[in-house]
């Protein structure tokens, strides 16, 4: 079961939700904005392998926008620290930014119960497009769990601002050969 705006607000309001900063006006029927905060990340190497950690450059969003290059892709965050241990939070595109030709998130929309910090979003241009620090970017809804709640204490836990990918963590990487 999906909250409703005014629910979402209710929860919050109680403590269930955390929204920081929450700004009753982002709030829709059921949803509520997420904006974009003031740093991106791109990775450094042309070819991403999952079993190293990637380096990746520190990029300041200027109040006068940056532009993302078609087929682009980057790492941003939500400016709102968000979560719930008794509710599953999903990011979601705007339709608006998506119509502009930029997706987000589009792959990693499920929020692990739990989990409480900052999102990271997922930046795919498909167009020439700017973006800028605080621009509504993405919308969050909550949903009812059934079943026994375990909740998330992963590597993303407790996340400020774009975090790269941890992949080369996972406990599957130990079990293949080293590559050379």
């Amino acid at each position: 079961m999906i909250l409703s705006g005014p629910e979402i607000r209710r929860q919050v309001e109680n403590d269930v939700i955390t929204v920081t900063p929450f700004e009753p006006e982002h709030l829709n029927p059921n949803s509520i904005d997420l904006t974009l905060e003031d740093t991106v990340l791109r990775y450094c190497n042309p070819v991403i392998d999952p079993r190293e950690e990637q380096e990746v450059q520190e990029v300041k969003i200027p109040s006068t926008g940056l532009q993302l290059e078609p087929l682009g892709f980057c790492l941003g965050s939500s400016r709102e620290t968000v979560g719930s241990a008794e509710f599953v939070p999903m990011v979601h595109a705007k339709s608006s930014t998506a119509r502009a030709g930029l997706f987000v998130h589009v792959t990693a929309d499920l929020i692990d119960i739990g989990s409480v910090g900052t999102v990271t979003f997922q930046l795919f241009s498909t167009l020439p497009l700017t973006v800028y620090p605080g621009m509504r970017i993405a919308q969050m809804t909550f949903w009812r769990p059934q079943g026994e709640i375990i909740l998330y204490s992963g590597k993303y836990q407790g996340s400020k601002g774009p975090r790269k990918s941890m992949i080369f963590r996972d406990p599957f990487w130990q079990s293949l050969p080293v590559h050379g």
